[in-house]
């Protein structure tokens, strides 16, 4: 293994500052890529789960979930940046300590300063180096996140209005469940009618027959209307199931081509 503060140790003075500029140069362009390859990943991730947010369910707590995670996922991937920064700076000998590298790496790297500590003056000329890779990488996360924030905008509308047709169905559903309830009702209310009228004049062993059938035939409407509340209740899952880009809405719902 090389001595890499050795051999940075060799170098003169007078060249130092320019090896520092060539070495913050190389790390500005290997970040510079990192980041790209990292805000691609997060877009991508995220454009695949908003797909799967609008072919299921509407769900507007894991629309927002989703907004949350892109927006961690993008401090994360600074925070990776700046320990990348503090390790370079480590190994090359330029400062001991890890948490001192941390500070001064996060300090340069958002445009703070180099804070309170102090490093070799021959090798200073990367803190400048360190906050222009922060520039650009938050600048190109600003732009990121304005498509964030655009497409999980027109994610969330889009997830109200399905919400909004999930509970039409429902309400839809809830008034045919009522209609064949109180169908079964009238049904059972008419047949003890009918019972009634067939009654007098019969001997008792008659009329228990006819008890018999009468709640035969209750229990056949009761069977029915459970029957019918039961596919009205598929129907509805099924119909909610299908609720997304597909699914036919009123001409102010839809977008201008």
């Amino acid at each position: 293994m090389f001595d890499i503060p050795a051999l940075l140790a060799k170098i003169p003075n007078e060249y130092k500052p320019m090896a520092a500029v060539g070495i913050g140069s190389l790390m500005l362009v290997g970040l510079a890529l990192f980041h790209g390859v990292g805000l691609h990943i997060i877009s991508v991730q995220q454009k695949r789960r908003q797909r799967r947010l609008r072919s299921g369910r509407p769900s507007l707590a894991a629309g927002a979930l989703l907004f949350g995670w892109s927006v961690f996922l993008m401090l994360a991937l600074h925070i990776v940046e700046v320990t990348i920064w503090a390790f370079v700076i480590i190994h090359a000998g330029i400062v001991k300590h890890a948490y001192d590298a941390m500070y001064y790496c996060a300090n340069a790297y958002t445009t703070l300063g180099m804070g309170s500590l102090d490093i070799d003056p021959n090798w200073r000329n990367i803190s400048p180096i360190i906050a222009i890779s922060g520039l650009f990488t938050f600048a190109w996360t600003t732009s990121a996140l304005v498509d964030v924030v655009s497409s999980n905008g027109r994610l969330l509308e889009q997830l109200e209005d399905e919400r909004e047709r999930e509970m039409d169905m429902r309400f839809a559903l809830r008034k045919e469940e009522w209609d064949v309830l109180k169908t079964e009702r009238s049904d059972a209310v008419s047949e003890r009618e009918k019972t009634r009228t067939q009654l007098s004049g019969l001997s008792f062993f008659q009329r228990r027959k006819i008890w018999r059938e009468e709640r035969k035939r209750e229990e056949d409407f009761r069977s029915t209307a459970r029957a019918q509340i039961k596919d009205l209740r598929q129907k509805e899952r099924q119909n909610e199931e299908k609720l997304g880009p597909g699914t036919p809405t009123d001409t102010k719902d839809k977008e201008p081509q």
